[in-house]
């Protein structure tokens, strides 16, 4: 073979190992790239383990801590699941039946199950949630991410997760507030993940409401996680509290979202210990900040002002909206604070807050609350059930009381 021929064929050789090489290379890189996105498809799997199709909008319903504490028992959670039929509070959304702690005996049994506590709870949780079930209505039930759960008096679900989520999916469980007492000291971002596996695993859907109090900012992560997240401590039957709860679950107001809510903890309407104006401002701040309408208060016993409250439909719709966005405040000066949100339909929900200790005229100025500047705005007061006659333009304003609120929804027509 002549070399100029010899040398064509070395040159062939070479540029079909170059060829060769560069498929196998192309070849390789595209089964890494079909692995990688496997593993991003499995990646947003695992992130969204959560979709559940639950809260869609923020939960109705009732829960026995506020009012009852430890003091719990079936003739209770039944004598509610009634009271909110007759009432007609469930027809109005509200459907979660909620126990809180307390409800299990401290040991569990020789399989590692937890027991119902047999002085309170005879029946049953299973026998319990049929009953509520029956009602058209759903049961709640709560545990801990510890040892312990907060009260001492029964165990967590720490190193039981698995268990437990299948015990409740068993007994019919719609709802779980998992707490954060009496732990193992890692943190809750190690141990809330572990029982959102296992409820995705129970085979039944069930709302996972994240206690953790707001101590590691679960807005921050716990979308991922649960349905809704605490974003606050444990609020009490004070003026105090509770707006202090207002102000904190507020900084979160972005990470709220359908499927996912800011909890600033249950509503202590009806308990007795602020006065009507100041449980309307309480109702008002949590319906505008798409919270959780948990009621806490003795719901077989509730007085005409506080049925009134609680079952103020125009509030409840700003709380339950499609457009499932958190109001935020758009104006605070001195004791004087303008909450605002957007709702479906160009709508805008305006909330004139008087923090103070005397009466206040409290003015919204519409580029404060993204309402175009020369927009021709009809109001409704939805505590006066009434669309004022007079038409707004740049601005609105109220005289409100001392520790109360006016709270409107807000509609361009011009």
């Amino acid at each position: 073979m002549a070399r100029g021929e010899k040398s064509e064929m070395v040159k062939m050789s070479v540029l079909m190992i170059v060829i060769t090489s560069s498929m196998l290379m192309t070849t390789s890189r595209s089964v890494q790239r079909a692995r990688d996105v496997d593993s991003e498809d499995s990646e947003i799997v695992r992130r969204h383990l959560l979709a559940n199709g639950l809260g869609v909008t923020p939960p109705m319903g009732w829960n026995s801590w506020n009012h009852f504490s430890c003091n719990i028992n079936e003739k209770v959670i039944k004598e509610t699941a009634d009271a909110l039929v007759t009432t007609g509070l469930s027809k109005l959304g509200y459907n979660y039946v909620n126990i809180d702690d307390c409800w299990a005996e401290l040991a569990r049994d020789q399989r590692g199950n937890l027991v119902p506590k047999k002085s309170t709870f005879p029946s049953g949780i299973k026998a319990l949630a049929d009953y509520v079930h029956s009602k058209g209505l759903k049961l709640g039930i709560y545990s801990d991410a510890g040892y312990l759960t907060c009260s001492k008096t029964m165990p967590g679900s720490l190193g039981h997760e698995e268990q437990d989520a299948k015990t409740f999916a068993e007994w019919g469980i719609d709802y779980l507030k998992y707490d954060n007492c009496n732990t193992d000291g890692s943190r809750p971002t190690v141990r809330y993940p572990v029982m959102t596996r296992a409820l995705m695993k129970s085979g039944r859907p069930i709302f996972h409401s994240l206690c953790e109090w707001g101590d590691m900012h679960p807005a921050l992560w716990g979308s991922p996680l649960g349905n809704s997240w605490r974003t606050t401590i444990d609020i009490n039957d004070s003026w105090l509290s509770m707006l202090a709860n207002a102000d904190m679950n507020e900084f979160y107001a972005e990470h709220a979202r359908p499927g996912g809510w800011n909890d600033p903890d249950m509503l202590e309407v009806g308990n007795g210990g602020m006065t009507k104006d100041e449980y309307i401002v309480h109702f008002s701040i949590w319906a505008i900040s798409k919270a959780p309408l948990l009621l806490g208060c003795d719901i077989r016993n509730m007085t005409k002002e506080t049925m009134e409250i609680v079952a103020n439909k125009e509030v409840i719709a700003i709380n339950q909206d499609s457009h499932g966005v958190q109001a935020k405040k758009a104006r605070m000066e001195g004791d004087i604070q303008i909450w605002a949100g957007p709702l479906s339909g160009y709508r805008v929900a305006l909330l004139l807050l008087n923090r103070g200790p005397t009466r206040l005229p409290i003015t919204a100025f519409w580029d404060d609350i993204e309402i175009p500047p020369n927009s021709i705005v009809e109001a409704r007061d939805l505590w006066e059930h009434k669309t004022l006659k007079q038409k707004f333009v740049g601005n609105l304003t109220a005289t409100v009381d001392s520790h109360a609120c006016k709270l409107y929804v807000l509609k361009p027509v011009a």
